[in-house]
């Protein structure tokens, strides 16, 4: 603990423990207990009481003083659980008599405190933090905690009575019997075996002593007794007490271990039958979890004769509703067999049987005992939406089941949810046997819909889909062009149409007809009255424009859409749509679009020209932030796109890129919002990759590419190649150092990283803060070692840059200022400039021309990154910080002036 801290903590602990004193922010007294929790892992087992003893004072007063504020008293009382869970802790805390009336519930309920959540919070923190070895284990027992542990299991807290719940469970896993005790073979593997798990032991549970094992038994029997008990309910008042123990019990079964496990199971079965035939529907998902988690860890076979019949009795549950979710979560908790997967399969495969009239079942299955329970609940609308979705949304996991386990071929499956979709858009198939009830609540239902369309865009991949293509493309397209879609389930359409034109590579079903009715529709949709609409459909162009550009995974023909005749009219269109997400979509969509042109190296045309124009207007003067961002990732696609073999210097792609990255560095660099000042570094850095390439002192980070971390940036599939540069001689290869920074210059380089080093966004300070030291290092190495000769070093340190005498220059001058004489002495006076004074700067203006290198070495750039790699607010958010706010907000809140209502800001981290 650092010196200040330990001075200061002494009066801290006597404001708190002061009853007349209150803080304004109870979440300081958790960031205090957080610091001591760190203290606690720091110290290595030594006891934190040793080295602050005026903590073991303040435990005593603030326990004996029930006056306190309950905040501090819960805060107390976790406190004492952590300094009690090392041994010696505890047993200082113990010999101050403080444990026993600390923790003793009837003291609480004296003072009329356990009532109030708070304490009873911090009664269960502390106590689960300190039953970290044997002696608190055994101070636990012989205090009979468990009774009233046991007791806030049904708390009207739900936190309390999960904070109960969660100790419950730590103290039967935590002081369980280790793994393979008693293990004495002693071959090489089983030694590495015991070695491993005394590792494991060591760090997650106490050495097990055969004093601590009676209070263990104890408690074990305790808690299994109370399931036993409890688990029933006597009324349906009390189901909500019956859910927290099937929590827990799943939480042990999950985590325990025989004996343990066999201990929980030969005690409880009795009662988990008694829930199977009862049939509480509340109870059925948590009852599941119970089960299944009992099923997966079986050890014995007695115990696995009852679970196996338990699961089975719920996969026969009288009630559709309880039946279908009991099905779901053993497919949720993945295969265990292939007789209760495949009834749970066929469970869940029933409400899209009946609904469709599609037979997937088969006849006289035993499936259909059920039928009719679950025809009668279909005719219930929630009933039956609720049922349709649980079925749909388990449907593409059944597709991708073996043969063994489906009772029909995963293609008819998708045949049924097409059918589905039918039936909800008002087609009620003539040969159906379906119910009108149960169609009339599917109708127009858009959770339905919803579920229906996610399930088909997961179908895709499923065995005999390329089947189902034309088919496909119709529902899809018909959902697309009807009025009453709402937008979620246009998107959702889009997004399955995308699914299944990339999962095939032969479209050649796609019959002409379908293709103009789906350019008529994508037509449609881009000029709809809602913007998300909007925004759907010029995605969709765009993952369009990508799947094109990508055939050796979709061979889809380029006049699906038109081909870029169709698409670009319209993204160009959207350009100037009134929502910014809008418009952002089409400036991402644009980018895959013209990748694919940007790829092969075609010739520019004019349309190309005005939508760069038109993208710099949108950079320069739209009001949004996301179409700005978004112009910014166009020229970084465009980058990442463009191949050195087919874009040559001299091609009018290659000058109107260059040119407008010119303008987009100008205009990013100086923009309000910092994000889209970080592309415009992303896009410099790309810069410095390729003027700098091939050069061996230019270290090429390996980051995820930058394109990829904004929601509306497009990464171009094809690798980025970067030239490398000719000659190999030092001086050929200063000299293009020289031309590579000088090109740079012109381009803007140089001052957008010196403006974003000064950005008052730290993100842009410290990216702007990297890439100069990637330049420096390069270019003007600190040690002139790493130049062949010095000779060759005039060359690069002739190239000068522009520093504006407003702005960010005045405050690049500051610094420079700062390190005037570090600075002096690196400067190199040639006889083309004439320098004006000491300073070695050439007036030009109101601004000044100065040496690239001198102006990169004088920064202080590696003590700057470490300023600015370190969090905003590391001087504040402190230990020592968070004491002096205690201290301060004490004083100003019994201050003689501070007037009632008064707020005091307290500054913790």
């Amino acid at each position: 603990m650092d010196r200040e801290c330990v001075s200061l903590l002494p009066r801290v602990c006597e404001v708190l423990a002061d009853s007349r004193r209150s803080l304004p922010d109870d979440t300081s007294l958790e960031k205090l207990l957080d610091w001591f929790t760190e203290l606690t892992k720091s110290v290595k087992g030594a006891s934190l009481l040793e080295t602050c003893p005026c903590l073991l004072e303040f435990i005593s007063t603030v326990v004996y003083n029930t006056a306190s504020d309950p905040g501090v008293l819960s805060f107390t009382l976790k406190l004492t659980g952590l300094m009690g869970a090392t041994e010696k802790g505890f047993t200082m805390l113990q010999e101050c008599s403080v444990l026993d009336l600390a923790f003793n519930v009837q003291h609480w309920q004296k003072a009329a405190l356990w009532g109030d959540p708070c304490i009873r919070i911090g009664w269960i923190h502390g106590l689960q933090s300190m039953l970290q070895h044997p002696k608190a284990l055994t101070f636990f027992v012989q205090s009979d905690f468990i009774e009233p542990l046991l007791q806030l299991q049904t708390d009207a807290s739900l936190f309390v009575a999960s904070a109960a719940n969660q100790t419950l469970a730590h103290i039967l896993v935590f002081f369980q019997l280790p793994l393979f005790t008693g293990c004495n073979s002693t071959s090489k593997k089983d030694e590495d075996d015991k070695r491993a798990c005394a590792c494991t032991t060591d760090l997650q549970h106490p050495a097990v002593t055969v004093e601590t094992s009676p209070e263990y038994d104890a408690v074990v029997m305790a808690i299994s007794e109370y399931l036993r008990e409890s688990l029933v309910p006597k009324e349906n008042t009390e189901l909500h007490q019956s859910l927290q123990l099937l929590k827990l019990l799943a939480l042990l079964l999950a985590q325990a271990r025989p004996p343990l496990r066999d201990t929980l199971l030969r005690t409880v079965t009795a009662s988990l039958e008694e829930l199977v035939t009862t049939g509480y529907s509340p109870l059925t998902l948590p009852l599941m979890d119970v089960i299944l988690a009992a099923y997966s860890s079986s050890s014995t076979d007695k115990s696995d004769t009852h679970i196996t019949h338990l699961l089975s009795s719920m996969l026969n549950a009288n009630k559709p509703a309880d039946l279908i979710h009991a099905a779901a979560a053993v497919l949720r908790r993945g295969q265990h067999d292939t007789v209760h997967t495949s009834w749970a399969v066929r469970i869940l495969l029933l409400p899209l049987d009946i609904i469709t009239g599609h037979t997937l079942l088969g006849i006289n299955t035993a499936a259909d005992e059920h039928r009719f329970s679950v025809v009668e609940h279909l005719k219930s609308k929630t009933s039956c939406i609720s049922m349709i979705c649980v079925s749909l949304t388990n449907t593409p996991q059944i597709t991708l089941m073996s043969a063994g386990c489906l009772p029909c071929p995963p293609v008819l499956i998708a045949t049924a949810v097409l059918l589905l979709l039918r039936v909800c858009n008002g087609h009620i198939p003539s040969s159906s046997t379906g119910c009108t009830e149960v169609f009339r609540n599917v109708i127009g239902s858009g959770k339905v819909q919803k579920c229906a369309l996610e399930a088909l865009a997961t179908l895709n991949s499923s065995p005999g889909a390329k089947e189902k293509m034309s088919e496909v493309f119709t529902v899809l397209i018909e959902y697309l062009d009807n009025p009453l879609s709402d937008p979620t389930v246009i998107h959702k359409s889009f997004q399955a149409l995308i699914k299944w034109m990339c999962v095939c590579k032969d479209l050649s079903s796609i019959t002409d007809q379908l293709k103009q009715d789906l350019v008529a529709v994508v037509k449609k949709r881009v000029c709809d009255m809602r913007w998300e609409v909007r925004d759907s459909t010029v995605e969709f162009l765009g993952k369009v424009a990508d799947a094109l550009k990508s055939p050796e995974e979709c061979d889809m023909p380029e006049d699906l859409l038109g081909g870029c005749s169709c698409t670009t009219p319209l993204l160009k269109e959207a350009l100037q749509d009134p929502e910014s997400y809008v418009r952002a979509s089409a400036i991402s969509a644009l980018a895959q679009t013209l990748a694919h042109s940007w790829q092969q190296g075609a010739v520019l045309t004019q349309e190309q020209t005005e939508i760069v124009s038109q993208l710099l207007e949108i950079l320069s003067q739209d009001t949004e932030g996301f179409a700005r961002r978004a112009v910014i990732q166009f020229f970084i696609a465009w980058f990442l796109s463009r191949s050195s073999h087919s874009l040559s210097s001299t091609s009018t792609s290659y000058s109107l890129l260059i040119n407008s990255v010119r303008s987009v560095l100008s205009l990013g660099s100086a923009d309000l919002d910092w994000e889209v000042k970080v592309h415009t570094l992303e896009l410099v850095e790309l810069l410095l990759d390729e003027a700098f390439s091939g050069h061996q002192r230019y270290n090429k980070d390996s980051d995820s590419h930058p394109a990829s971390l904004h929601p509306y940036a497009v990464v171009s599939d094809q690798a980025y190649t970067l030239h490398s540069h000719p000659g190999t001689h030092t001086e050929g290869v200063e000299s293009d150092l020289a031309g590579a920074l000088n090109s740079l210059v012109e381009l803007g380089v140089i001052s957008v990283l010196l403006s974003g080093l000064v950005d008052c966004d730290r993100p842009v300070g410290l990216k702007a803060c990297r890439l100069l030291i990637k330049l420096r290092e390069t270019v003007c190495p600190l040690s002139l070692e790493a130049l062949d000769a010095s000779a060759t070093m005039a060359t690069v340190t002739r190239v000068s840059c522009e520093i504006p005498g407003r702005g960010w220059g005045q405050e690049i001058k500051k610094i420079l200022g700062m390190k005037k004489s570090d600075w002096n002495n690196q400067v190199v006076v040639t006889a083309q400039r004439s320098f004006n004074g000491a300073d070695g700067v050439e007036s030009e203006g109101d601004g000044v021309c100065v040496g690239v290198c001198e102006v990169l070495r004088s920064l202080g750039l590696d003590e700057r990154l470490n300023v600015l790699t370190q969090s905003s607010d590391h001087v504040h958010n402190s230990p020592f910080s968070l004491l002096q706010d205690i201290l301060i907000s004490s004083a100003k809140n019994t201050h003689p002036g501070t007037q009632p209502g008064q707020e005091v800001i307290v500054d913790c981290y």
